[in-house]
């Protein structure tokens, strides 16, 4: 079993910068690959980014393309993102997950394990 802990988050300005960090553990989770996901009030939850077990394969949403930097530290079994030049549109709960394959997806329903989602406000 994979559990994953998210940290960072908060309360930011537009234009402002937060750091996410996300910690799996058990299981083989330095193979898995990893996303972020986020959901606003009212909406679905949505893609954000994700990066391959070994970090040669990345995707980003088009609105976060340019701002958003995910990256991963298997010897940590760590995750991050970056998030520069916040606007008040990014504002959501944000979530960590790890995908029981290896490669990345952007879809939910291939990521079998969640974190517990920290909230991200961006003030306009």
């Amino acid at each position: 079993q994979v559990q994953v802990v998210q940290s960072g988050g908060g309360l930011v300005q537009a234009g402002g910068s937060l750091r996410l960090s996300c910690a799996a553990s058990g299981g083989t989770s330095s193979r898995y690959a990893m996303g972020w996901f986020r959901q606003a009030p009212g909406k679905e939850r949505e893609f954000v980014a994700a990066i391959s077990w070994n970090g040669f394969n990345i995707y980003y949403e088009d609105s976060v393309k340019g701002r958003f930097t995910i990256s991963r530290d298997n010897a940590e079994n760590t995750v991050s993102l970056r998030m520069n030049s916040l606007k008040p549109e990014d504002t959501a709960v944000y979530y960590c997950a790890a995908s029981r394959g290896s490669t990345g997806s952007v879809y939910h329903y291939d990521y079998a394990y969640w974190g517990q989602g920290t909230q991200v406000t961006v003030s306009s």
